[in-house]
């Protein structure tokens, strides 16, 4: 793809010439930029009381599937918040879902699959994704880049390893034993079924790009349980076919996860451009551990938010301070908005940010 063509191949628009030259992007592709860009995890979500009133008795996955409320629940951090980024409202089952998995997400719970993928035999049950499975998607994302402007918009999709964790174990796990049990004790099995998710997430997320989302987060949300000789061995080959499934479309790749300080390097070399980094290490040392050549993503702890102003400014310059010498640096929090943070508190954070780093 020539630099000069959007990710479908078209044209460049002047919305996409305008994205392109947008902080966040530059900040994704390691160039100066006018301020250091601020998104955050969860921030289309419960802490928005417009949220909460949009979705007011509408289940999560009807939800991801109605094209207009995704748009506006997508919209809604964007204009109050003037974060320097959309991420597109979905869930990390959204695409399990849509290729007949029996799954529901329960409130208070959690993604919850009927019948755990167990067996060789059950591998039958994950099919191919195709665009037609996710219209919806490619719907919502039309209508979002109409209304964003220059504001960039991140599609985004669970990783193999933590999708898989789901699958196993029928739901959200603290020790992910059966997981691990199949990983242990049946590796070839393990390794079919990460890489059939590795290709169902791919596709999902090549549906989001080829509609106009111009950066993909790979959420791998558990992979800090694991161990680097096993998430080099057992997960790493299935996270890096994800990214080498779209690096042709030429946006930036971030990968995250929680409680991955020892994955940082590995996380990096699996094939992102924008390595996430959660609360647990300074940005100084994450870079040290991912090495040159990939932005880093984050880290202010979600739960400074509740403290005083003067708090989070105070850890806020803490975060910025280790990020000065970054090749690109992109703000965030350390994992998800918490649902009980005051909205005005993210809106400050932003603004802060954005005064702080002003070139």
């Amino acid at each position: 793809m020539s630099a000069n063509e959007s990710p479908s191949g078209k044209q460049p628009t002047a919305r996409s010439e305008a994205v392109r030259d947008s902080a966040f992007l530059k900040a994704c592709r390691r160039e100066p930029v006018p301020h250091t860009p601020v998104w955050f995890m969860r921030q289309a979500g419960r802490s928005l009381p417009e949220y909460r009133k949009v979705r007011e008795g509408i289940p999560m996955l009807e939800s991801c599937m109605r094209p207009e409320l995704v748009t506006e629940i997508t919209l809604q951090p964007v204009r109050r918040h003037n974060v320097d980024a959309a991420i597109f409202f979905s869930d990390i089952v959204v695409p399990l879902k849509a290729i007949g998995i029996d799954l529901d997400i329960k409130p208070g719970v959690g993604p919850v699959v009927e019948n755990p993928v167990r067996t060789r035999a059950d591998l039958a049950r994950l099919r191919d994704l195709t665009p037609e499975d996710v219209s919806y998607v490619t719907e919502a994302i039309g209508l979002l880049t109409r209304e964003l402007g220059a504001t960039p918009l991140i599609g985004f999709a669970g990783a193999p390893f933590t999708l898989a964790s789901y699958l196993v174990e029928g739901g959200p796990s603290r020790t992910y034993e059966n997981a691990k049990a199949i990983m242990y004790g049946d590796p070839g099995l393990w390794a079919d079924l990460l890489d059939r998710l590795a290709d169902i997430t791919a596709a999902f997320l090549k549906v989001q790009i080829e509609a106009g989302a111009c950066a993909v987060q790979l959420f791998d949300s558990w992979a800090g349980a694991l161990s680097p000789a096993d998430y080099r061995h057992s997960v790493m080959p299935a996270s890096a076919k994800v990214f080498q499934a779209v690096a042709g479309y030429g946006v930036p790749r971030i990968h995250f996860g929680v409680g991955t300080g020892e994955l940082l390097g590995l996380m990096g070399e699996a094939g992102a451009d924008v390595v996430g980094v959660d609360w647990r290490v300074p940005l100084d040392e994450a870079a040290r551990r991912v090495g040159p050549g990939k932005a880093l993503q984050g880290n202010l702890d979600p739960t400074v938010l509740f403290s005083t102003r003067e708090a989070v400014e105070t850890k806020t310059r803490e975060v910025l301070d280790a990020a000065a010498g970054l090749e690109g640096h992109v703000f965030n929090l350390g994992h998800g908005v918490m649902p009980a943070t005051d909205p005005d508190a993210l809106t400050r954070l932003v603004d802060h940010v954005h005064t702080q780093t002003a070139r």
